[in-house]
């Protein structure tokens, strides 16, 4: 795939942001994973990480025990010809995720609000949510952290006006036109309509986080008892 338009800017004196616009959609997504792609394959010198985001990626750099430590102006240069050569697909190999949900009541606190302000029924927000569509776009806020779109323009709702100082793990949550699913308790003022009994977390695993940047979900909905069923396999037998 070809390079989209990008500008490139300082974030700091060790990290430099390529940006691919200001717009939050599936393609500027693809083609951020697929720009943090290339780059960590290619291994330029002095590049420690490589972090995509929405709609742009950071590359963060350090001093190369061959090289010394990249300038902006030198690293920029070096991304701007590689990025202008091309860009793999990035969604080639993308997974496509079953996440059950059990929407509502003690794990969906706030689904009669949401159907409230949207208009819509309790069962027609439940099935906007789980219309085909969702990818997840980055990791951030904590390990495991996924934030997933874009959601039906019904979803712009702005975050909580108090946030929540405690949230279950594994609620799932919408703000912005955007889910995401809490793999710890954390706090946060998204609006949860329901909660999925899977860890999305857990070192024990070889790969610790359950999601990745570029996933496509389904998310499914389930009773209350299938929920305690799937969890307390999730959980190696404790509810």
């Amino acid at each position: 795939m070809t390079a989209a338009n990008f500008q490139l800017r300082h974030q700091g004196d060790h990290c430099l942001s390529i940006d691919f616009g200001d717009v939050i959609s599936a393609e500027t997504g693809l083609t951020c994973l697929a720009a943090a792609s290339k780059i960590r394959e290619t291994r330029l010198a002095g590049v420690t990480d490589v972090v995509p985001s929405y709609t742009a990626v950071a590359v963060h750099y350090g001093p190369d025990s061959q090289t010394g430590l990249p300038t902006f102006d030198s690293l920029s240069e070096q991304l701007i010809g590689l990025l202008k050569t091309g860009l793999p697909r990035a969604d080639l190999d993308a997974r496509t995720i079953d996440i059950p949900v059990c929407y509502g009541g003690e794990h969906g606190p706030d689904l009669s609000a949401v159907a409230q302000t949207t208009g819509l029924t309790e069962q027609q927000v439940i099935a906007l949510h789980c219309a085909p569509g969702s990818m997840v776009f980055m990791l951030g806020f904590a390990p495991g952290h996924p934030y997933i779109g874009i959601h039906d323009p019904l979803f712009a709702l702005p975050r909580r006006d108090v946030p929540r100082t405690v949230v279950p793990a594994g609620s799932v949550a919408i703000a912005n036109r955007q889910s995401t699913i809490y793999p710890t308790r954390l706090p946060g003022g998204w609006h949860i309509l329901g909660a999925t009994p899977l860890k999305l977390f857990d070192l024990t695993r070889p790969q610790p986080t359950l999601l990745m940047p570029g996933d496509h979900l389904r998310f499914v909905p389930i009773s209350p008892e299938e929920f305690d069923r799937l969890s307390v396999q999730a959980h190696g037998g404790v509810s």
